[in-house]
């Protein structure tokens, strides 16, 4: 049974691990190759364990386990774009170990991601997801976002990108 539960120091290497593996499984064939090898695990654990260490972060993270193991995790927090509005949150990251996909676990996330907005007061969620990740619009789709029209492009390794933002009522 899968458990969303607050990040601890403890989960560091575990979420790092998701990220990456997360990143490489499901971008493939939209980032360039070469950006995806080059992400490491314990280079990014270490940047958590710094960002965690210094504290004071308007940033949850939140843990999918399942029978202890951690299969998934989500960043969310105030939205980073114009208009600065303290009612608006944006899900940073949502990524399940690519070998628990379709058990549940991002379902769950969602679930706790949203859940977890409300109680901060923000009555919207928005998110930014590349337009060619399939799968992931599926995922936002089905968890009842929906494209709002606007979109940017984000740069990797030299390649551009088209986002889009989705966004959801909370109220």
């Amino acid at each position: 049974m899968t458990v969303v539960r607050v990040m601890t120091r403890d989960d560091i290497d575990a979420v790092a691990a998701i990220r990456v593996r997360g990143w490489q499984a499901a971008y493939a064939g939209i980032v360039p190759q070469a950006y995806l090898e080059a992400m490491d695990v314990g280079a990014d654990a270490e940047r958590r364990r710094e960002w965690f260490d210094a504290g004071g972060s308007r940033v949850d993270n939140l843990v999918a386990a399942d029978g202890g193991e951690v299969t998934g995790w989500a960043a969310l927090g105030p939205y980073r774009g114009e208009p600065d509005d303290a009612e608006v949150g944006e899900l940073y990251a949502i990524y399940v170990h690519p070998d628990r996909i379709g058990r549940g676990a991002g379902r769950a996330l969602m679930d706790a991601v949203r859940a977890r907005a409300g109680e901060r007061g923000f009555r919207s969620l928005r998110l930014w997801v590349l337009a060619d990740n399939a799968r992931a619009l599926r995922f936002y789709e089905r968890s009842g976002l929906a494209p709002d029209g606007t979109d940017q492009i984000e740069m990797y390794d030299g390649v551009p990108l088209k986002e889009l933002r989705y966004a959801t009522d909370l109220a």
